[in-house]
């Protein structure tokens, strides 16, 4: 998605678009690391239960489109424009965004005996469509009430029916709800055999999501000032995440299955994190160092397809027997470097590969829309 239009203000918020960029970057930088064998552990998922740093990115971008849904079709309807034409560009774009989620997972070898259906594209391009919809025919109180019934439904299905073959209601990997119900309904592989952390029950809940940045979006331009928006932001989401925490009590926090207490608390900490960049880069002026996330935030989608589809060459194209990826952490590690700061070195240096068509669409002005 390109840059979202001026808000309400009139004023473009410089600090979502950074926002972005600097999300679809640690996106890129944790998921192609020099070698899986050596990475610092906050740059992995978590197994199962509990949170990382790595396990903010996904949702901190979902949260991000949902604000930008808003700042997007705001003054669209305001200005009484046509909803079917909306419509249509809507359905358009989430179906583009998906086939090319769909491509990356067969690319390069289009073995479609092997497609993994589900996938982050897929899952983006799920909710934008949803909330898009939903933004064009509710209002923030009917976000709001459809956000707390999903999360509640969701948390009560996962954690009280029974798993069909295993008796009981489970969060165990591969034998809860969500699981089962992927593998009754969820076509082709599914990334970790019996479970995949973007199937569909789990998609439901990364709904409320983009909800929640929606919800934000909202607050954003109709507040008086900015200053207000800010420390309303900053203490809802400080709110939201702690909710989320105290929550996940009983319904533990986990990516895998995209819990409501993860919900709540991602939801909770990208608003926080958007609130203090609007104070600082927006408010102040601070913007020494936005520059590169406002030119990935342009093209966000595209730099995330463009790291896929570079991986070939930068990860399984063999020169002198092994990939680049292996010549330049083995190198650095036949040094002395420690393996894991080599492979994180490795992982920066490919963010700044991808940087670098991103930056020429950028003085280009040419911003790419799926």
């Amino acid at each position: 998605m390109s840059l979202p239009p001026k808000s309400s203000g009139h004023t473009r918020l410089i600090a979502l678009d950074a926002f972005r960029g600097f999300t679809i970057a640690a996106m890129i930088m944790v998921n192609y690391p020099g070698s899986w064998s050596h990475v610092y552990s906050p740059l992995l998922h978590v197994e199962w239960h509990g949170i990382t740093p790595t396990d903010l990115i996904f949702p901190f971008f979902i949260f991000i489109v949902g604000v930008s849904i808003v700042l997007a079709y705001n003054k669209r309807l305001e200005a009484g424009l046509p909803k079917s034409d909306m419509y249509r560009k809507i359905i358009i774009r989430g179906i583009k965004i998906f086939a090319v989620g769909i491509f990356l997972a067969l690319y390069p070898t289009f073995d479609f005996e092997s497609l993994r259906v589900a996938g982050v594209l897929q899952r983006i391009a799920i909710v934008f469509t949803v909330c898009a919809l939903l933004y064009l025919n509710s209002g923030w109180k009917a976000q709001a009430w459809a956000a707390a019934a999903i999360l509640i439904f969701y948390w009560l299905s996962m954690s009280l029916i029974p798993v069909p073959g295993v008796g009981k209601a489970t969060l165990e990997p591969g034998v809860n709800l969500a699981a089962w119900i992927d593998q009754q309904i969820l076509p082709g592989r599914m990334w970790q055999g019996t479970w995949d952390p973007e199937g569909f029950y789990s998609t439901i809940p990364a709904i409320v999501t983009g909800i929640t940045g929606m919800l934000t979006g909202r607050l954003i331009v109709s507040a008086k000032s900015r200053e207000l928006a800010i420390l309303w932001l900053f203490s809802l989401g400080f709110l939201a995440a702690l909710s989320g925490e105290m929550w996940g009590w009983v319904f533990p926090i986990n990516k895998n299955i995209w819990t409501s207490s993860y919900v709540l608390y991602t939801s909770g900490l990208a608003a926080m994190t958007l609130a203090v960049a609007m104070f600082f880069i927006d408010m102040l002026g601070y913007r020494r160092g936005t520059k590169f996330g406002i030119i990935y935030g342009a093209n966000a989608i595209t730099a995330y397809v463009l790291a896929g589809v570079l991986r070939v060459v930068f990860y399984r194209w063999p020169v002198a027997g092994h990939s680049l990826n292996q010549h330049f952490v083995g190198g650095l590690s036949g040094t002395g470097l420690d393996p894991k700061l080599a492979s994180l070195m490795y992982a920066l240096m490919y963010v700044f590969i991808v940087f670098i068509p991103v930056y020429f669409l950028y003085r280009k002005k040419i911003f790419i829309k799926l």
